[in-house]
């Protein structure tokens, strides 16, 4: 009798899907290495995850921070050499990892023997390429290795020194490669790989754009990267809508830039032509100081003489006007986004100098100078600014690369993700006053929970992708603008977004945006666990990760909430945060072990790093054990792997039982 798991009954149901998969694995043999080489996949450690959220545009932070594997490298190499090496030896060799081409030509400038250099420092780098690849199958650390040298990085890998014989075949390997004039490039490869590997998954949750000026550089990583996935925040949200067409969008995104003097994303990065904006601000506000524009430089920042100043708050009141006019166009064609108390324009009092609110309180504005806004029509475009918004639109929609990067956002982009036990969003999900789920209508629907995120998910979609029903994509594309600043949205949640209120009234019990209820009930442990039941997340070592909210560390702010269930980890990576968080930003490391999220002190560049080996500064400040080590097979991807195993026992079986024939 033959030996099998399934019956006939079972397999036939199964035969048309188990003969596709016979093309694939035409025989037993076949089958069966797959499923050994599978099952030894399922037994290996997990790989090594990397959070980040609210980078906001600090690329070249960013970028050490993925070098240095946020302090991980560092730990490995003094891990691997202990006392053998000193500590400037270990710090030139972290360095060198880094940083290799650049860190190269410093070494050189002061080593007066480089082949002895390369031979020692070749064989440091190959123990720890060695090391980080110790978790990993051959086949992946294969691919994750520069093809042109993959073949001798291998031999160099997998080849012991103790047998004299292969001892003098790897001194051989080494010496040719110097020889041949080929260490430096070989170097970088090795340095390349060991970055790669050490982090095997990195999670963006949520917000690379604004603030910082270098955001398309860190998009530009991001669409190299080899395996990373993104949950947008209200910031890079704001720049799809812009990206897809949304005018109010475009007007915020330019607005922004101007506040923070951050041109360099818009001009060098995306080829945005601002000097249309320029003259139009001259022409109409060249007489008028804009004092409540000025913009918020960084304390350093000698980019911009007086001259440029006073152009820049020209620039952002001119935008500022035209941003209030095209979001009461959206206000008004959608009642059901309740924003009618974000029309302002109205309410100024041009006899009194004054505004009345909503709320029935009246006070004066901070500055009357309005050329553009007729007191009969306040909302109406003038020509020039219409003009204007379409000049700006027509070049946004025209830059290859932003069309580039808001494609990666949306092909590696969600609203939320759960893995590993982990679920992921950048800044909320809305709940009512008693702590359940809010209701939250969505073209004349209720949804909440997962069903809220999911619909949310389609918009955002629907904003870019709908081509037949222009109905739906019309009201997608004005929603993706309420994603930014409205009140029931997920990546916003405040009661309004009182941009208005921060320019012209002085009161700043006008400013404040008071936080959904979620931001209230997020530190108990009940709701982060009803959370995460909703998204079939259950059990000790299951997480709610966020972002948006900068943890305020320097006041003894924690980033741990609800007893462990949920982590916070904005820790301020944008400068313009720092000082109210007191550091530079968090990483939360998640490996087989279990979690650890390092704190990272402020950066001061990649040059300083490199000529003076000096590093970011990362402390572990949390760290938390699984209730056991994860293997792959516990891991989401695990299950899918399990799942291929299953199938091709059937197949085996039906090999064996004769219901599909061999072949070679």
């Amino acid at each position: 009798m033959i030996n099998t798991t399934h019956d006939h009954k079972e397999l036939r149901k199964e035969l048309k899907y188990l003969k596709l998969l016979s093309k694939t694995f035409p025989n037993i043999a076949a089958a069966s290495t797959e499923i050994i080489n599978l099952s030894a996949i399922l037994h290996l450690p997990k790989g090594t995850e990397h959070f980040l959220a609210d980078i906001h545009g600090e690329a070249e932070a960013f970028q050490h921070i993925l070098k240095n594997a946020s302090g991980t490298i560092r730990t490995k190499v003094d891990e691997i050499f202990g006392q053998s090496l000193r500590d400037s030896q270990k710090r030139e060799l972290c360095t060198l990892i880094y940083y290799p081409y650049e860190k190269l030509r410093l070494i050189k400038d002061a080593e007066s023997d480089m082949s002895e250099w390369y031979v020692v420092t070749l064989n440091k780098l190959i123990k720890v390429l060695d090391t980080v690849a110790s978790k990993y199958t051959r086949s992946k650390v294969r691919k994750s290795l520069p093809p042109k040298y993959e073949y001798i990085i291998q031999e160099l890998l997998h080849e012991s020194t103790v047998n004299t014989h292969k001892s003098a075949y790897i001194s051989v390997i080494i010496k040719s490669i110097i020889s041949t004039g080929n260490a430096d490039e070989f170097i970088a490869a090795i340095c390349e790989s060991i970055q790669r590997l050490v982090i095997d998954h990195l999670h963006i949750v949520g917000d690379v754009f604004d603030r910082g000026d270098g955001a398309h550089l860190i998009m530009d990583t991001l669409c190299d990267y080899h395996n990373f996935d993104f949950q947008w925040g209200n910031h890079d949200v704001l720049w799809m809508g812009a990206a897809v067409g949304n005018k109010a969008c475009m007007a915020n995104l330019v607005r922004i830039a101007m506040r923070y003097g951050n041109l360099t994303t818009l001009e060098d990065g995306y080829g945005i032509n601002l000097l249309p904006l320029a003259r139009f601000a001259m022409d109409v506000y060249g007489d008028d100081p804009c004092a409540v524009f000025q913009p918020k430089l960084k304390g350093n920042d000698r980019t911009y003489d007086d001259k440029s100043v006073q152009l820049l708050s020209q620039m952002q009141k001119a935008i500022s006007v035209i941003q209030f006019k095209l979001e009461h166009d959206i206000i008004t064609r959608r009642p059901e986004f309740e924003m009618e108390d974000r029309n302002l324009l109205h309410r100024i009092n041009f006899d009194t100098g004054t505004i009345t609110l909503p709320n029935g309180s009246e006070h004066p504005m901070l500055d009357m100078n309005f050329p553009t806004i007729d007191p009969k029509d306040p909302y109406k475009l003038t020509e020039g600014e219409s003009d204007l918004v379409k000049m700006l639109m027509h070049s946004l929609l025209q830059s290859e690369k932003l069309m580039k990067h808001l494609n990666c956002l949306y092909s590696k982009g969600s609203m939320y993700l759960s893995i590993n036990g982990n679920l992921l969003y950048h800044a909320s999900i809305p709940l009512d006053e008693n702590g359940g789920f809010k209701k939250v209508k969505i073209q004349g629907k209720g949804y909440s929970g997962k069903l809220l995120m999911d619909k949310v998910d389609r918009m955002v979609r629907a904003a870019h992708f709908e081509k037949e029903d222009l109905k739906t994509r019309d009201y997608a594309l004005d929603y993706i603008w309420y994603l930014w600043c409205g009140k029931d949205s997920p990546l916003f949640d405040k009661h309004a977004m009182t941009t208005f209120e921060r320019y012209f009234i002085a009161d700043k019990e006008t400013h404040v945006e008071e936080k959904g209820s979620y931001f209230k009930y997020q530190n108990q442990r009940e709701t982060c666990e009803m959370i995460l039941k909703e998204f079939g997340l259950e059990g000790p070592d299951t997480h709610i990760i966020n972002g948006h909210v900068p943890v305020k560390a320097v006041k003894g702010e924690s980033p741990m909430r609800a007893d462990g269930k949920l982590l916070v980890i904005d820790g301020g990576f944008s400068r313009a945060y720092q000082s109210s968080t007191g550091i530079a930003g968090y990483t939360l490391i998640f490996n087989s072990q279990g979690i650890q999220l390092v704190q990272h002190e402020p950066f001061d560049s990649a040059k300083v790093v490199i000529e003076r080996e000096s590093d970011i500064q990362s402390i572990t400040v949390i760290r938390e054990f699984t209730s056991h080590r994860m293997l792959v097979k516990d891991t989401d991807n695990g299950k899918v792997l399990q799942s291929q195993v299953d199938e091709l026992k059937k197949l085996l079986d039906a090999y064996r039982l004769g219901l599909i024939k061999e072949s070679k």
